[in-house]
């Protein structure tokens, strides 16, 4: 596996090139650390620096797991069974002190700060550094802090834009609004693009490219409605010609996927010393796995994808609610254990009469007692994740080294069909975009015809971001740039009928919501819990209390 990235960088050496911070504040400025006159004394020490950076960009801010894979179970298509800030964000009832808001934001702001630190002090070595090396460096950094402000622009909106090292008598300062601060993030990413290469070998890989800068500006330019800019960033990444759609959709999130050519920029990990490792697995895996089980899926993240035809469920004569897991879009299986299936070499059945399982790891297959139907806190609503939980790391549930994608071929096309139809631009070419995602061999979905008007086109692009990109991370973007949370986010949060199945299809909309109401056995489904959402107040998250307590000049997003 290509993880050298961060695996020569000395601890002592990072805390002494990297400003530090005692205190859950805004990380400003290097209150510690070397003097100006002896930072950077060679090319080493800068390439040492910029490793760093790449480690600190990856946070977990909730149980050991990269952001990208938990945040959507704060959304309507996952739940987090802990009772942890990210359920109240999803719940409704989040406040200024949510520490999920928190940890985000202080991350943030900590890898903001290191970057700025480098930025200020890299032109130092400049002469004693090669042109290729120093020239990457700086846009890897840019890359960096512009990455890191996309989520915060993401989540809160107008954030303070800190470009440099601030001295002590600096450090309280205002909100730029959301506009400057993405115009910064895509002129950054523009002119980081220019110096990144567009491939790395050995112990480079997992650095930044060229296509890791144009997909992040893609991506920065969809969620602020900059269609025409977004469209373009993606045409770039398309045309560099380095990318492809990897055949076998669930070995991208495995060990036997990780060199794949559809991953554009992924977190590196590795076991070795413990250097970095993350716990998606057991948050994941089902009871009789040895998992937690606590972050799951909703009903209706089952229920939304089609049948092989491409209809709805609730269209489709392909559909049988007596086998409604059957004849549906392969990616189901790929993303979602449902019952009925074999996870993690274990019968899957979540059915709660279903006292006894099927044990596939002996030979022959031995009946245990059925954990995901008997434990207390087995999957709250009958199913469980599939992405990045591997066999390979059954021995060590905890402590997984398998990289987590950050930006993928798929969601390159996929921002470019939307972006083109936005612009009132349908042509052939967003038709492929859709159709390439929809056709890679393991899924093989039929194909979107041409002719549709730019509203059945956007439901179509709703719907198959929703079937591709589940649990990446994307959910919550999605969900704000098409103003449909107050829709998505609010009433009961369902799991399955947790004796039985729906006796029919729920009715489904242009966006893929599911409507419950007129299920005959709606009564007998999990009601996990009740959710709402202000929609005057929810499209942003609060900016942390200790922040606007500490900085008069930090105004709080309205209605915190």
């Amino acid at each position: 596996m290509n993880k050298k990235i961060y695996y020569f960088i000395i601890a002592a050496v990072l805390v002494a090139l990297s400003p530090s911070c005692k205190k859950d504040y805004l990380d400003k400025s290097p209150l510690s650390g070397p003097s100006d006159e002896s930072f950077f004394s060679n090319q080493d020490e800068l390439i040492l620096a910029v490793n760093g950076l790449y480690r600190y960009a990856n946070y977990a801010p909730l149980d050991n797991m990269p952001t990208n894979l938990t945040i959507d179970n704060g959304t309507d298509i996952g739940w987090d069974r802990n009772n942890s800030p990210l359920q109240s964000l999803g719940k409704g009832n989040q406040d200024s002190n949510n520490g999920y808001a928190l940890n985000i934001w202080r991350e943030a702001y900590k890898v903001i700060a290191k970057c700025n630190f480098v930025l200020d002090n890299l032109d130092k070595v400049k002469d004693k550094a090669t042109p290729q090396i120093f020239n990457r460096s700086k846009a890897e950094a840019r890359f960096i802090r512009a990455y890191t402000y996309q989520y915060l622009t993401d989540y809160f909106g107008a954030v303070p834009l800190i470009t440099r090292v601030l001295r002590l008598e600096e450090a309280q300062v205002p909100k730029n609004p959301k506009t400057e601060v993405v115009d910064f993030i895509l002129k950054e990413l523009t002119e980081a693009a220019v110096d990144l290469p567009g491939t790395y070998a050995g112990a480079d890989v997992g650095r930044a490219t060229k296509g890791a800068a144009l997909s992040i500006k893609a991506r920065t330019a969809l969620n602020n409605e900059k269609w025409a800019e977004a469209a373009e960033a993606a045409k770039q990444v398309m045309d560099l010609k380095v990318y492809g759609l990897h055949g076998n959709f669930a070995e991208l999130f495995s060990y036997a996927g990780q060199n794949s050519a559809e991953i554009i920029w992924a977190f590196q990990f590795l076991k070795a010393s413990n250097t970095k490792v993350h716990g998606t697995p057991v948050a994941l895996l089902s009871r009789n796995g040895l998992g937690f089980t606590n972050k799951v899926p909703s009903q209706s993240m089952v229920d939304v994808f089609t049948c092989t035809d491409g209809l709805n469920i609730d269209k489709s004569p392909l559909f049988d609610p007596r086998q409604p897991y059957k004849n549906r879009d392969p990616r189901l299986g790929y993303t979602i254990a449902v019952p009925g299936s074999v996870f993690y070499n274990y019968q899957f059945e979540t059915h709660r009469d279903s006292l006894k399982c099927w044990n596939y790891n002996t030979t022959p297959a031995t009946r245990v007692d059925n954990q995901d139907a008997i434990n207390a806190f087995a999957t709250f609503t009958g199913y469980c994740w599939k992405k990045y939980v591997d066999l390979q790391d059954k021995a060590d549930r905890s402590n997984s080294e398998l990289n987590v994608i950050q930006i993928r071929y798929a969601e390159i096309l996929l921002i470019y069909a939307e972006a083109k139809n936005e612009l009132n631009q349908l042509d052939q070419s967003a038709y492929d975009a859709i159709n390439l995602v929809r056709q890679r061999p393991s899924v093989n979905m039929p194909a979107i015809t041409p002719g549709k008007s730019p509203a059945e086109f956007r439901s179509l692009v709703h719907k198959e971001r929703l079937y591709e990109l589940a649990m990446e991370g994307f959910r919550q973007t999605d969900l704000r740039r098409w103003k449909i949370a107050e829709k998505a986010m609010v009433g009961n949060f369902y799991g399955r009928v947790q004796r039985g199945l729906l006796a029919a299809a729920p009715q489904i909309d242009a966006n893929g919501l599911c409507d419950y109401t007129a299920v005959p056995n709606r009564a007998d489904m999990r009601v996990i819990e009740v959710r709402t959402f202000d929609k005057n107040r929810d499209y942003l998250w609060p900016i942390p209390n200790i922040e606007v307590v500490t900085n008069p000049k930090l105004i709080q997003n309205p209605n915190y």
